[in-house]
């Protein structure tokens, strides 16, 4: 053997060596990183374990005080409506029969057995369930009771005792009746109570537990064995620890009475119970030895590997080489590959597509052929002309590096999207490039959903556009319509001042064309609104009769004016509803102002409204029609599109924003409603309207003797009122001097909380508030005043009067302690209304206030 070759083999030996030694202190590092990993996987698991179940103790703390919070519920209502017969001096029988069907009430919502409920009235006690002691029993001496006193209206929990009755574990819930001696009381067993705690799926060994306050168990999941007094010995010593901070840490377990390690997680409630979870460590950590010889076995599978990797680099060919540079140039993404010499117009195949019959090799120019019989016929030539050869040169001249396009290729009898690349990389030798075919059909279409999506979202985009500039167009010329009669109208007002009748006149088209251009920007503001989705409904008990009535009332006197016939009729089971009265008028208001809008003189408007089931939730339906001009077929499926009109040639040009119908649509969806439309040309149109309401039970009506009210007035009421605009100020000061009210004037919101707070004690009958002042907000002023120590500052009457008409500015003038909300522009006769009804509650108060002894 030749000294070379002999020197070739030591030379191969010796980078086989060093690359055993590489490979083997790879597989040391693995052992290392293994071990630290599986130290950390333990710790972590320990760790997770003890965040889950403290994650857990506080689900099952949530759901702990919402089963509390059920309770609190009914009893403040209980509590509630006990305060209210008694200070309307209900008789004891007519309490002791509502008390009864509140048990009655109370044990259908929580399920029989669940509480025990009474009432102790002047220390005796009126129970759902009586006993031979209730008339002995010395209850003010109860813990329970005591507390309740010291809650001040409060409900309160008591820790787990002995009842005296049932000889058996009870919590008592406890709330004082408004300031009186009476105290309502729900026995809660917790044997028998519904504290059902939802958790995802628990090992069997976990234990859970619900503890008062005192460490007394309430509620527990266990699979163990032992006497609940050792169990409760057992939780005693782990609330110990808990209280020491002991069990803070999950290297820190505990040993529960079987002798195994547990690591505890817990969660305190805000009334001072806690919840706590216990878990095996075996549960924890039951597969980590499995996992550690998993880990193992990777090590020894990674040190065979290492062997055959060795022996593989051993029998590696030039070939292999040359493909590993091809590899590495284009990655294994391409269902083809083929390298081009395109000097010498040939091609050496690396990567054949399925199913193919190309040559491994060949004439460059004949696979650009055969290719023709697969590619689509329209891209074909482009093809050609683009990977050709004399074009690929060009391009390697040009140093570029990537090119290529998409096409459609032909597989089996369906064509798909395919990227074809050519790619020049140094790499290669310098006449060679890589020519690269890749499926991209899903990424393709996908790039034509996006394409067609986004030139729809454009079109759409084009049609909104345009019909905004017309609904702008539209109210532009609407706004202008009653702002033009408003400013000619005061310029004649001002050139007649010496003839009452003509400025009478004048005044009176002065306010119809005001209320007009208010309806335009009530439109134009709620469907902003809706779009946005912060319209909310604010449903009251209603007599749908009476609401629909007071709607008619104003076409009544429309249809008078304009001569023509107005009918309605009525056809109705139960009339007493929970709705939204403003929003019901609004739908209503709407379709009715547009019946008579398109209706000639002589024509005729009905409203006919009509029950359709009953039940705790009915369905009402509301049919509005009119022998009017109608709709064309065109319009009628735009009808409730935003800013469309009819724009049919007709002797009446259209009013308004084009918005009514679209907000009527929108009200009607967010009631859970329908809404129908028939309607001809000439003929008239018929809207139908079907919405479902709760039903409010005859029991449930409020007392018609208590809403007997005498009369009443504004005369002699002394009134601090807030606003900064002038014009403002001087018309509400005026309006309010002519009904006899004495106005104090403040113009901001700190100015009138130092009037206030300078005045004394019940100087001021009621105070008005704009919301947006300068200095101080009405919100800020309200807040401040009632904060105020001095007896009327909690009980005068506050009004917000302010442009602020949307519904969360009426919950924020809510918050800030007021009573009230008038919008601007102010109907002076609800502000008069508002007034009355506040004022008389605070003097009666008042006047209950002064009879105490």
């Amino acid at each position: 053997m030749s000294a070379r070759v002999r020197g070739q083999r030591r030379s191969r030996l010796r980078r086989i060596l060093r690359g055993m030694r590489l490979n083997f202190i790879t597989l040391g590092l693995l052992i290392v990183l293994t071990v630290l990993g599986l130290s950390l996987i333990r710790t972590s698991l320990l760790k997770n374990a003890q965040e889950t179940g403290t994650a857990l103790t506080q689900i099952y703390a949530a759901e702990g005080e919402s089963n509390l919070t059920i309770y609190e519920t009914l009893l403040s209502f209980g509590t509630s409506s006990i305060s209210d017969r008694l200070a309307s001096k209900t008789s004891r029988e007519d309490l002791v029969s509502w008390l009864n069907l509140y048990f009655q009430r109370v044990e259908a919502v929580l399920g029989k057995g669940i509480v025990d409920p009474y009432l102790v009235l002047d220390g005796k006690i009126l129970a759902a369930n009586p006993w031979d002691g209730d008339d002995s029993y010395d209850v003010s001496s109860t813990e329970w009771y005591q507390k309740a006193r010291e809650a001040g209206g409060e409900v309160i929990f008591t820790n787990v005792y002995t009842d005296a009755i049932y000889d058996k574990p009870v919590i008592t819930a406890a709330q004082q009746c408004g300031d009186g001696d009476a105290v309502l009381a729900f026995d809660i067993f917790p044997e028998n109570s519904d504290f059902q705690f939802d958790s995802p799926e628990q090992l069997k060994e976990d234990s859970f537990f619900l503890c008062d306050s005192a460490g007394t168990i309430i509620y527990q999941q266990t699979n163990m064995t032992q006497s609940q007094e050792d169990v409760q010995d057992y939780l005693n010593t782990i609330i110990q620890k808990i209280d020491a901070g002991e069990l803070d840490n999950y290297t820190h377990p505990i040993t529960d009475l079987d002798g195994k390690l547990r690591p505890v997680s817990y969660t305190r409630m805000d009334n001072g119970w806690i919840s706590i979870i216990t878990v095996p460590y075996v549960s924890i950590l039951g597969s980590f030895n499995w996992l550690s010889l998993f880990f193992i076995s990777i090590i020894a599978i990674f040190f065979l590997a290492l062997l055959g990797m060795t022996w593989r680099d051993m029998k590696v060919n030039a070939r292999m080489e040359r493909a590993n540079e091809t590899v590495q140039a284009l990655g294994n993404s391409y269902y083809a590959l083929y390298r081009v010499n395109f000097q010498q117009d040939t091609y050496e195949l690396i990567k054949c597509p399925a199913h193919s019959n190309i040559p491994c090799s060949g004439t460059y120019s004949d696979l650009l052929q055969l290719a023709g019989n697969v590619i689509e016929a329209n891209a074909y030539q482009e093809f050609v002309e683009n990977f050709s050869a004399e074009n690929i040169r060009r391009l390697v001249r040009q140093q570029t590096r990537d090119f290529g396009g998409d096409f459609l290729r032909r597989f089996g009898e369906d064509y798909r999207w395919v990227n074809a690349r050519i790619l020049y990389d140094e790499s290669l030798s310098p006449e060679e490039v890589v020519l690269s075919l890749r499926e991209v059909d899903q990424e393709k279409q996908q790039q034509l959903r996006e394409r067609k999506l986004l030139e729809d979202s454009l079109e759409i985009a084009r049609q909104n556009e345009a019909s905004k500039q017309s609904f702008f167009s539209s109210m532009s010329h609407d706004m202008r319509t009653p702002l033009n009669a408003i400013i000619g109208l005061s310029q004649l007002a001002g050139q007649h001042t010496d003839e009452p009748e003509e400025i009478s006149k004048y005044l009176c088209r002065i306010n119809t064309a005001s209320r007009q251009l208010l309806e335009l920007i009530n439109d134009i503001l709620d469907m902003s609104r809706m779009e946005q989705g912060m319209v909310t409904l604010n449903n009251t008990p209603i007599d749908l009769k009476a609401c629909v009535e007071e709607c008619l009332e104003t076409f009544r006197y429309q249809a008078e004016q304009q001569g023509k016939q107005l009918t309605w009729g009525f056809s109705l089971e139960n009339n007493r509803l929970l709705a939204d009265p403003f929003r019901l008028q609004q739908i209503l208001n709407n379709l009715l102002s547009n019946a008579f809008k398109f209706t000639n003189k002589d024509g005729r408007v009905s409203l006919q409204v009509s029950q359709l089931d009953s039940g705790e939730y009915a369905k009402y339906k509301f049919v509005i029609s009119d022998n009017g001009i109608g709709m064309s077929p065109e319009f009628l499926p735009h009808l409730f599109d935003p800013y469309y009109r009819e724009m049919r040639f007709t002797d009446r040009q259209a009013v308004g924003t084009g918005l009514g119908m679209s907000i009527v649509k929108s009200l009607v969806t967010q009631m859970n409603g329908e809404i129908r439309v028939e309607s001809h040309p000439d003929e008239g149109t018929t809207f139908t309207v079907i919405l479902p309401f709760p039903v409010i039970e005859a029991d449930h009506e409020p007392d018609a003797a208590s809403a007997s009210e005498e009369s009443f007035s504004l005369e002699g009421l002394r009134i601090l009122l807030a606003e900064d605009n002038e014009v403002n100020m001087e018309i509400s000061t005026e309006l309010l001097t002519m009904h006899g009210v004495e106005v104090t004037q403040a113009w901001n919101g700190q100015e009138a909380l130092d009037l206030f707070t300078q005045s004394a004690p019940f100087t001021f009958d009621a105070v008005l508030l704009d919301m947006q002042m300068p200095q101080m907000d009405g919100c800020e002023a309200a807040r401040r005043i009632r904060a105020l120590p001095r007896p009327d500052a909690r009980e005068v009457p506050i009004i917000a009067v302010t442009a602020n008409a949307f519904a969360e500015d009426i919950a924020a003038t809510a918050a800030a302690g007021m009573n009230a909300h008038i919008s601007k522009p102010i109907d002076f006769n609800g502000l008069c209304k508002t007034l009355e009804y506040w004022t008389r509650r605070a003097r009666n108060q008042q006047q209950e206030e002064s009879a105490k002894p």
